[in-house]
């Protein structure tokens, strides 16, 4: 196989618990992943010259040695001796920097595509560790659950068996927001001891809604949230059109909230588009 592509999906954290800080700088945490349909598109062609020639259609994504596929395919040539290169398109549907996870989902595509093309049959659990070296969220997207836990710094990735799919309505304010600065400011002491991902999961099997929106929890919204007070509005806004367990994403800007359908994912979406302008509907994937 010489070329291939690829979809890349998103990621939402419907609950996100802060340890402690570890002594490699990294925290530990407690995680639930939700792979979405909102996805990029990756198409991989393999080149006998052995560079890496990576091209995107959004300005902001670098395209050298920063990016995290660059580095994915830097990581698969030097462990295995691969002379070969690659030319690869990513077509970003993703917003960038937004607690998505778009970059780690990337990345992770990356190593599934290079497995294929250069036929180096590896399996998961390889990838999954060549994922961990990349970032904390790269692995989660290895396995390609719809749930899952994640643990340690977010790379011990646990396979939850749900069938709940949900529709959400999601905004990205066009906000800068780095996660390094986020987790730099999180004091603590002062994250909520409460909440518990198992009984947020055992809600997500019986379907109720209302009760995953009361357990749904992110330790980092109140930092992003600092850092950006604005995002207040947007979050009672949501709530004003009827979303349920409205939160930032991640370490942000984006803010979510689950409806009850597709319908009401749209209609909300008709109002939020007069003020911002990117407003997706998504749903588990």
């Amino acid at each position: 196989m010489k070329s291939l592509t690829l979809q890349s999906p998103a990621k939402l954290n419907l609950y996100l618990k802060i340890h402690n800080k570890r002594k490699d700088g990294f925290h530990n945490l407690t995680t639930l992943f939700e792979r979405i349909d909102l996805k990029d598109e990756i198409q991989f062609e393999s080149n006998d010259s052995g560079k890496i020639r990576i091209s995107c259609d959004h300005p902001h994504v670098p395209t050298g040695p920063k990016n995290l596929v660059h580095k994915a395919v830097r990581l698969i040539q030097k462990d295995l001796n691969i002379t070969k290169g690659v030319d690869i398109v990513i077509r970003k549907n993703i917003p960038v920097a937004a607690g998505l996870a778009g970059g780690s989902s990337n990345a992770a595509t990356a190593l599934l595509g290079l497995n294929k093309i250069w036929k180096l049959r590896l399996k998961r659990e390889k990838l999954a560790e060549y994922a961990a070296q990349l970032g904390s969220d790269v692995a989660f997207f290895i396995y390609g659950y719809r749930w899952a836990i994640g643990r340690g710094r977010g790379e011990k990735i646990e396979k939850i068996d749900l069938s709940a799919k949900l529709w959400h309505i999601l905004v990205v304010p066009r906000i800068k927001m780095y996660s390094k600065e986020v987790y730099g400011r999180l004091k603590l002491s002062l994250t909520k001891k409460t909440g518990n991902v198992n009984i947020l999961i055992h809600n997500l099997k019986d379907c109720n809604m209302l009760g995953v929106s009361q357990i749904m929890v992110n330790d980092l919204e109140s930092v992003v949230i600092r850092l950006s007070p604005k995002l207040l509005k947007l979050k009672e806004r949501l709530k004003s059109l009827n979303a349920k367990g409205v939160m930032v994403s991640g370490s942000g800007p984006s803010v979510f909230g689950l409806t009850e359908s597709r319908s009401e994912a749209e209609s909300a979406k008709k109002a939020l588009l007069k003020k911002y302008s990117q407003v997706f509907v998504v749903k588990t994937l």
